[in-house]
């Protein structure tokens, strides 16, 4: 394998992103944001018009929707057919419909070939839900990040109450929790832990510990 392939996967607020993110500035790696392509593709469909479980109307879209990153401080600005939609594929309506259209055979299969491809030319940091065990399989190292989702709830509170967003802790609970059932029990490519992925519990640590853990990690394996 020529080019270095780290796989960070688990459930979500479980700290993913964030920490994906340092460690490949830290390494100069690419990050590539899996979940911000999910998303993309279910705020296309809302754009579109198109309900979030027509799977038909979803799959004729996905020919035309190009996805890209650009580098940005202080988060990596993510564009949808050359609009910038950064901020809107974070709000609450498309966070509680992605596991829905990231179900879907077909988008998964599109989006999989798109992040293989880039792995293919790159040595990357690549997160989500089965990136592990479907989408680099073969990945040098594997990563399960997991937190309780007590402290899930609090982390996505804190950062819906930074950007002026209102939402109830009780509800955030309920959202979670539900989106470990989707990702969890969709029958194509469910969130579930690598056999050789090593378990990482964010709970009791702040970034820069587990940070510097996985980095450690992935230094021994290089």
């Amino acid at each position: 394998m020529t080019n270095f392939q780290v796989a960070i996967d688990g459930p979500a607020s479980a700290g993913k992103s964030t920490i994906a993110k340092i460690l490949a500035t830290k390494l100069n790696y690419v990050y590539v944001d899996t979940g911000a392509m999910y998303r993309s593709i279910t705020l296309a469909a809302k754009k579109a018009g198109i309900s979030y479980n027509d799977e038909q109307k979803i799959r004729n879209l996905l020919s035309h929707t190009d996805i890209r990153f650009e580098p940005s401080a202080p988060v990596q600005r993510v564009f949808l057919n050359d609009v910038d939609v950064t901020d809107e594929i974070r709000s609450t309506e498309i966070t509680n419909n992605v596991s829905i259209v990231a179900a879907f055979a077909d988008v998964r299969s599109n989006l999989v070939s798109r992040q293989r491809d880039i792995a293919d030319h790159n040595s990357v940091i690549m997160d989500g839900r089965d990136i592990g065990t479907t989408v680099l399989p073969n990945a040098n190292v594997k990563i399960f990040l997991v937190a309780s989702v007590e402290e899930r709830a609090q982390r996505r509170y804190k950062e819906n109450i930074a950007k002026g967003i209102t939402t109830d802790l009780e509800t955030l609970k309920q959202e979670i929790e539900a989106r470990d059932y989707k990702d969890s029990h969709r029958k194509i490519s469910p969130l579930t832990q690598a056999k050789d992925a090593i378990l990482v519990d964010t709970t009791s640590q702040n970034i820069d510990q587990v940070v510097s853990q996985i980095a450690n990690i992935i230094t021994s394996k290089k």
